[in-house]
């Protein structure tokens, strides 16, 4: 039996296909979503330093606006635009209501 094992619980032989964890998928040992996705990081955060505060301003419309087309429920969004020696730095957290629209926004920006 080299390419076969004999599982614990049975005396059944499991092929190599079935040999994965608790939280994969016996078909293809592909892991489940709930252990990527575990609603623990639902914040979306950006960082730049624009040369005037017009260009933030754009900026945050935008990107608010993208937001607003991915949440379910209101995202909460966060912004402050600090002046510093190259221009104007905007600082945006956005908190969506579950990470996969968290996800779906951060991909949207690539």
């Amino acid at each position: 039996m080299s390419d076969v094992t004999m599982s614990s619980k049975s005396t059944q032989p499991l092929h190599s296909i079935n040999k994965c964890g608790a939280e994969e998928t016996a078909a293809c040992c592909c892991v489940d979503v709930g252990t990527i996705m575990d609603n623990t990081d639902c914040t979306a955060s950006y960082s730049r330093v624009f040369e005037n505060e017009a260009q933030a301003k754009e900026t945050l419309e935008a990107l608010t606006e993208r937001a607003r087309g991915v949440e379910s429920e209101p995202c909460e969004i966060k912004s402050r635009m600090e002046k510093v020696d190259d221009g104007v730095e905007l600082n945006i957290d956005f908190t969506f209501s579950c990470q996969a629209e968290t996800m779906i926004f951060q991909l949207g920006l690539r």
